[in-house]
C-alpha cells in the first residue's frame, strides 16, 4: 500500500478531518491533501509526529518498505511489538521485550538465549538445535555486535 492510501485510511479511521490532522502535526490542510493525493510525502520530522498521532511506526506509514527484526533477539517486528523510547516514540530496531523506555532488558547473551529457547522449542526443533541456532544468529544482530 502507498503512503497516500495509508495516511488517508488512518485519518478516516481516527475520525479526523484533514484540518484536524494538519493541526496535530503543525502543517496546513493543503499539505495533508497533497500527501493523500500522492503529490508529496511528509518529511522525516512530520513522519515522527504522524507516527505518534496514529500509534504506528514510520515503516508502516511508508508502506512497510523493509521487513523489521529485533536487533537483539531476531524476532520479526510489527507495530504492536515495537519498543518505545522514554518519550513514547517508537524504536523500530527492537521489540518491546528487549528494549523498553530507553533501557535494554538483556545485556548477557546467555540470559537471552535461555528465555528464547524456552519459547522456541517445538516438536520439530529440540532445545539443543534452538540453542545452536541462537548462538550462531544472535551475535550477527547490531545489539550484540556492539557488545
Amino acid at each position: 500500500m502507498e503512503t497516500k492510501t495509508i495516511l488517508h485510511d488512518l485519518r478516516t479511521r481516527a475520525g479526523m478531518s484533514q484540518d484536524d490532522l494538519a493541526e496535530k502535526v503543525y502543517v496546513t490542510r493543503q499539505a495533508v491533501s497533497r500527501w493523500e493525493n500522492g503529490d508529496t510525502v511528509p518529511n522525516t520530522e512530520t513522519l515522527k509526529l504522524l507516527s505518534g498521532v496514529f500509534g504506528v511506526s514510520i515503516n508502516t506509514l511508508l508502506g512497510s518498505p523493509r521487513k523489521l527484526i529485533c536487533q537483539c533477539c531476531g524476532m520479526p517486528l510489527e507495530d504492536a511489538l515495537l519498543s518505545k523510547e522514554k518519550d513514547g516514540s517508537f524504536n523500530e530496531d527492537y521489540c518491546k521485550w528487549c528494549y523498553a523506555d530507553g533501557v535494554f532488558m538483556y545485556s548477557n547473551l546467555d540470559d537471552l538465549i535461555d528465555v528464547c529457547a524456552k519459547n522456541m522449542v517445538s516438536e520439530e526443533h529440540s532445545e539443543a538445535e534452538v540453542r545452536a541456532y541462537l548462538r550462531e544468529m544472535l551475535p550477527k544482530l547490531s545489539h550484540w555486535k556492539k557488545q
